[in-house]
């Protein structure tokens, strides 16, 4: 198996979590709103797919300004 390059790290951690993310919380979600209905499985893969489809562009988006905000609050508590 072909690795990827180390820069493409960032982008793939985000990928990875955004997608573990949005399938625990479509899950848990779809769960509470509907309760343990027939069709469960798939009506929560189609709230995965969407959901994924949202959280993996707003990591990318949000990433900077929480690493920013991180460094500021990690700076601020070591004074």
């Amino acid at each position: 198996m072909r690795k990827l390059s180390p820069k493409c790290a960032p982008g793939l951690f985000a990928f990875l979590m955004s997608g573990f993310m949005a399938f625990c919380m479509s899950g848990i979600l779809t769960l509470i709103n509907l309760g343990p209905v027939p069709d469960f499985l798939w009506l929560w893969l189609k709230a995965y797919v969407l959901a994924h489809l949202c959280a993996f562009p707003l990591v990318m988006l949000f990433a900077p300004l929480t690493r920013q905000l991180v460094a500021r609050l990690i700076e601020g508590g070591l004074k």
